[in-house]
């Protein structure tokens, strides 16, 4: 029998519970260990295991007890490349949620102290891992319907939810609504095209959401709605559409890719509305079929977190990846990329003018 893998959590709040919820269920992964300065967190967490686990408040000593095959950082955006830092010296397997760090910046500063690195570092991007958009890149990929052309994604949802100490109130801890919401957006178009961006235009505003909040005598300052073009090296083009003040929609996002002969689309339902499964069409122009297939997710797995599956399959990916020392299927350069288009939607916003990916010298 495999040794299960060990795991540790730091960040013990939404996402790191999300994550322990989804190792529940792995028959061959455990969580040993929880470190969150928040007591409430830690509560909640421990609430969701069946086994015993040891405590931290301090990453550091974490580190030092020697515990954990791989570590989860799923603390607020900001602190991601200070606790980066510390956890390096365990060499052991990371998975970094999304975004990977704030800043391109921070992003290109682990990228030189990773640089033969012998564990497993993956960044959590868990829009590539939900089955309908997993089905739908197949597809794509396949050239079912010709060479993509054109791609878009809609995502009408919630505002921010409340996080200790309302750290993503602020562009300054989040990287910006862009940058910390819509990276794995970005991260999908990248792949879906299977090429590099190089331009972005964005606009985009603060109409709605936490107008009326203050904290410390600041008002939340991140965006709630923008349109963001990203034109990539092979030609496609791909459109994000965003709303975070558009929830009670019965699909949170909608994804269109259109190709030379047809095109595919498919949805992701949204958490309230109890939905577990979605369509994948595909249309083709030249005799003006359509095929439609229904996609489900298991219901275990579906219950295991707030991203339509996804978590789990990202997980057995990750897993497997260790286990048979393979790369990662999402990488830090991917992580980075996907900061850097971000980075570039909320310059474009703030000065109003195309940027060239080619000012982020990747």
């Amino acid at each position: 029998m495999t040794e299960k893998l060990k795991y540790a959590i730091i960040g013990a709040g939404c996402m790191g519970q999300e994550h322990i919820l989804n190792i529940e269920i792995i028959d061959d992964a455990e969580v040993v260990a929880l470190c969150d300065t928040s007591e409430k967190s830690i509560k909640e967490s421990l609430d969701l295991l069946n086994n015993d686990v040891a405590i931290f408040d301090n990453y550091i000593d974490l580190v030092e007890a020697n515990i954990a095959d791989a570590f989860i950082i799923a603390t607020p955006n900001f602190t991601h490349i200070e606790v980066l830092k510390e956890v390096m010296k365990s060499e052991a397997h990371l998975l970094i949620e999304k975004p990977l760090c704030t800043t391109v910046k921070d992003c290109q500063e682990f990228e030189k102290l990773a640089v033969d690195y012998p564990g497993v570092i993956w960044t959590a991007m868990e829009y590539r891992y939900m089955p309908p958009v997993q089905r739908m890149i197949k597809e794509i990929h396949n050239k079912t319907i010709g060479d993509l052309k054109m791609l878009s994604i809609r995502e009408h949802r919630f505002p921010f939810l409340h996080k200790v100490d309302d750290w993503n109130r602020f562009a300054i801890k989040t990287g910006g609504t862009l940058v910390e919401k819509c990276c794995h957006f970005f991260d999908l178009m990248r792949l879906i095209a299977q090429s590099e961006p190089l331009k972005v235009y964005a606009s985009g505003n603060q109409d709605v959401n936490h107008l009326d909040e203050t904290y410390d005598g600041e008002t939340p300052d991140i965006l709630d709605n923008a349109f963001v073009i990203v034109d990539f090296e092979n030609g496609v083009r791909a459109f994000l559409d965003l709303c975070m003040f558009a929830e009670n929609s019965d699909y949170q996002e909608e994804l269109c890719a259109v190709p030379s002969v047809g095109k595919v689309e498919t949805e992701v339902p949204s958490n309230s509305s109890g939905i577990t499964n979605s369509d994948i069409r595909i249309g083709l122009r030249e005799n003006q079929t359509a095929l439609k297939e229904n996609i489900t997710v298991d219901a275990k797995i579906h219950q295991a977190g707030h991203h339509h599956g996804s978590t789990y399959y990202e997980h057995t990916s990750f897993i497997s990846a260790i286990r048979n020392n393979t790369k990662p299927e999402v990488s830090l350069n991917d992580g980075l990329i996907a900061v850097a288009i971000g980075e570039a939607a909320e310059i474009s916003i703030k000065e109003g003018r195309v940027v060239q990916m080619s000012e982020f010298n990747l």
